[in-house]
């Protein structure tokens, strides 16, 4: 009887038969980004440089170094640093025990600098700088490089250390067509798993329980599984989701936020739902977000400024009578956020951001609206611009019945 009222909900016979107790999802193949891609990174950082005039740039163990380099490793309380140069090769910073593993990851011929324990790695860092002919000037850090390496490195030399981001950003800000490539197979691997999670709603649930759905069906893949957030009635109104006990009842608003890595590159996807027969005031605001999500899908035009995007869905909820700016009800936060290797980075669709949206940029579209003590609404897709416009990377919902 559950499951025939959760079909009467109008939702997909498509989307419950991916209830995983029945149905094994197929893993995933793709292409990870090739050593010949990553060479053409460290370029493009390379020609910023000397435009910049930074002599070279220091990056903490974590997403830019793997970026970069294809080396991931995990920033413990032992400094492990690339120097990538203006001119020349990369430098490694590597903790003398740990020299052999990192030599299994990294390509041969790869120049690497050790320390011991009873050393200090920034005095290291220094002398290798010197070595390749960095005497003075400026340097650039990482900005997910942690305090006290920043600290270590000031203390041990004289140059004029300074944020990297003019050289991080416009790197990783505009996707090549590999990375567009593992965003698309992450986007399709996480469509699926959101579907296997709206097929094991059944009544009295928690969400919990869903997010563990979803997470096996990412993992049942190959993805790494990322985030799955789940929420269920009033809670939805809480864009992040709330700590109040959540048990699913017949017309409950289901709000599940996913996402997942394939090859490193992340997925965000948001689906709204009603369990059971949706009220009008639900389908009225459902329809509203789904316009608002295509007014930004719609701004989001080659050459005009990222905050477009947000003005243009907001304008729709705010001549609709919600808000104005962030009031509630209404939308509280940006319409969206830069998405890539991380779930969310540069590039957001925020009032203020002027930045020209350029071929290669990847964002998500997202205009919650959010109604305390009731519920929200957020249809989460995100796009790719190319020539011709933006791109989705998942087809938005077509109703309140149908999430994909």
């Amino acid at each position: 009887m559950q499951r025939r009222n959760f079909i009467k909900g109008g939702l997909l016979a498509s989307t419950l038969s991916l209830n995983s107790s029945s149905v094994k999802l197929a893993p995933i193949e793709f292409t990870p980004i090739s050593v010949e891609e990553r060479k053409i990174r460290v370029a493009k950082a390379q020609r910023l440089m000397a435009e910049k005039q930074i002599q070279a740039i220091i990056l903490d163990a974590g997403i830019n170094m793997n970026y970069y380099t294809g080396i991931s490793w995990y920033p413990s309380e032992r400094s492990m640093l690339a120097v990538i140069p203006a001119k020349g090769e990369i430098n490694f910073i590597c903790p003398a025990f740990e020299e052999d593993r990192f030599l299994e990851m990294a390509p041969a011929g790869t120049k690497v600098s050790i320390w011991e324990e009873d050393e200090n790695p920034f005095a290291l860092t220094a002398r290798v700088l010197k070595e390749i002919g960095i005497e003075k000037g400026q340097i650039g850090i990482d900005e997910f490089c942690r305090f006290f390496i920043f600290d270590g490195l000031r203390k041990t030399s004289n140059f004029q250390f300074i944020s990297a981001d003019s050289i991080t950003i416009p790197c990783r800000i505009i996707k090549s067509p590999a990375e567009i490539a593992l965003m698309q197979k992450a986007n399709d691997v996480t469509v699926k798993a959101i579907q296997a999670g709206i097929a094991a709603l059944t009544l009295g649930c928690t969400p919990r329980q869903i997010s563990q759905k979803i997470a096996q069906a990412h993992t049942e893949q190959g993805a790494s599984p990322g985030f799955a957030s789940v929420t269920f009635g009033v809670a939805t109104s809480f864009p992040h989701g709330s700590t109040r006990k959540q048990i699913l009842k017949n017309g409950d608003i289901v709000m599940l936020d996913c996402g997942c890595s394939v090859g490193g590159y992340e997925s965000d996807i948001t689906r709204t739902i009603v369990f059971g027969e949706p009220s009008q005031k639900q389908k009225q605001i459902w329809e509203l977000e789904k316009k608002a999500q295509q007014a930004g899908f719609e701004a989001a035009k080659l050459g005009a400024p990222a905050e477009n995007v947000d003005h243009a869905a907001r304008k729709v909820l705010v001549d609709a009578g919600f808000g104005p700016n962030y009031k509630l009800p209404g939308l509280p936060h940006r319409t969206g956020h830069g998405i890539g290797m991380s779930g969310h980075e540069w590039g957001n669709m925020v009032r203020g951001n002027k930045a020209p949206l350029e071929i290669g940029m990847c964002f998500s579209i997202e205009p919650t609206i959010a109604i305390p003590g009731e519920f929200g609404v957020r249809l989460e897709d995100c796009v790719y611009m190319t020539a011709d416009g933006p791109k989705w990377f998942s087809k938005p919902s077509p109703s309140i019945s149908e999430p994909f």
